[in-house]
């Protein structure tokens, strides 16, 4: 049983914004951020329906959870995401000043952590592998059916 407020709970949230982004025939990645146990941004991939390689499902969380607080940094928020953040992303998380980032499934070829040096902001507390399994199936799926 899943706790509220759990880094579970919130993944399985996620986890929904990647469905979308399947549902709609983009790489099934889902984001979310939370503040204050309260989900403020949900977005999902949008590359191809936007025709904007930055469309991320991280980018546009946090255009998203910007836009609600009202200013530039989430210090004080949470970034779910079912994929590790690719360079910009993680880039863009960085400069967010984001307190926290949980992902499902890491990305052995563009993740961030692929660098030498990490590039999220010193005080981010990063987690890893959370509901790894069903986000790595969502992600495996997809693309066996694009071969």
């Amino acid at each position: 049983m899943l706790s509220v407020f759990s880094d579970e709970y919130f993944m399985k949230e996620a986890l929904k914004e990647a469905q979308k982004a399947f549902d709609e025939d983009e790489v099934p990645v889902g984001a979310i951020v939370v503040c204050e146990n309260k989900i403020i941004a949900r977005a999902h991939n949008m590359t191809e329906k936007l025709n904007d390689v930055t469309a991320h499902a991280e980018m546009l969380a946090i255009t998203s959870a910007t836009n609600y607080l009202g200013g530039k940094y989430l210090n004080e928020c949470s970034l779910y995401v079912t994929l590790e953040p690719c360079v910009m992303c993680g880039g863009a998380l960085y400069w967010s000043q984001i307190k926290k980032v949980v992902f499902a499934s890491p990305d052995v070829k563009r993740g961030f952590s692929t660098l030498e040096k990490n590039i999220l902001h010193p005080k981010t507390e990063l987690v890893r592998g959370v509901l790894q399994q069903e986000a790595s199936e969502l992600i495996t799926t997809f693309f066996k059916s694009k071969r």
